[in-house]
């Protein structure tokens, strides 16, 4: 399990972040998850409002890709693990109170990423590398 260090989770925090996915026949999908955000140091945490696409790659076979970039600054992460799904208990109820405190839709589910890999998106020589600390 890859560990974010404090800047990368300031980074989550300050830019919106993507989801990629592909479902059972390899076809990718790809979408902002304005709720997309730090659960500890190793997993993020969004919820999961529409039931749609992506919500059905990732109860096929939880692969997926969190993105996040910032082109004024032209720096960014890639991170990669697997999802899986909660429609209750601790996770679930953290999404919930997201929910509220944001006024936001309530949640279908909790979806909670545990981050296997992770890769820079900074622009330059270093551009897709694996981050290393």
């Amino acid at each position: 399990m890859a560990t974010l260090t404090d800047e990368m989770k300031q980074y989550v925090s300050d830019n919106l972040g993507y989801l990629a996915t592909v479902d059972e026949n390899g076809e990718p999908d790809l979408g902002p998850k304005m709720s997309l955000r730090v659960l500890d140091d190793h997993r993020l945490i969004y919820n999961e409002m529409t039931g749609k696409v992506i919500f059905s790659d990732i109860k096929a076979n939880g692969k997926i890709l969190a993105a996040f970039a910032n082109k004024a600054n032209l720096r960014g992460y890639r991170f990669g693990g697997h999802a899986t799904p909660y429609t209750e208990g601790d996770y679930f109820d953290n999404a919930v109170a997201f929910s509220k405190a944001n006024n936001l839709p309530a949640p279908i589910a909790a979806v909670v990423i545990d981050i296997d890999t992770i890769w820079t998106l900074d622009a330059g020589p270093k551009a897709g590398e694996l981050y290393h600390e």
